[in-house]
């Protein structure tokens, strides 16, 4: 797996999580999935992603966008 559909996996699995928590307990984890919203918008922006930089660390191969 490389480094961008990670980034996409781990993404798209907080927003799910983050959607179902909400529901579950307190709208207040509805504040996780705006929080992902805007990293990956400023990522897109700027490169730069915190997620992309863990996974590089545990040794994923690099994609085309994270390197």
């Amino acid at each position: 797996m490389s480094i961008d559909r990670a980034v996409m996996v781990f993404a798209g699995s907080m927003i799910l999580l983050s959607l179902a928590l909400s529901q579950l307990h307190s709208s207040y984890w509805l504040l996780l999935t705006a929080v992902v919203g805007i990293q990956l918008i400023q990522s897109a922006f700027t490169g730069f992603c915190p997620a992309a930089m863990l996974f590089k660390r545990l040794g994923l191969r690099p994609g085309t966008v994270f390197q």
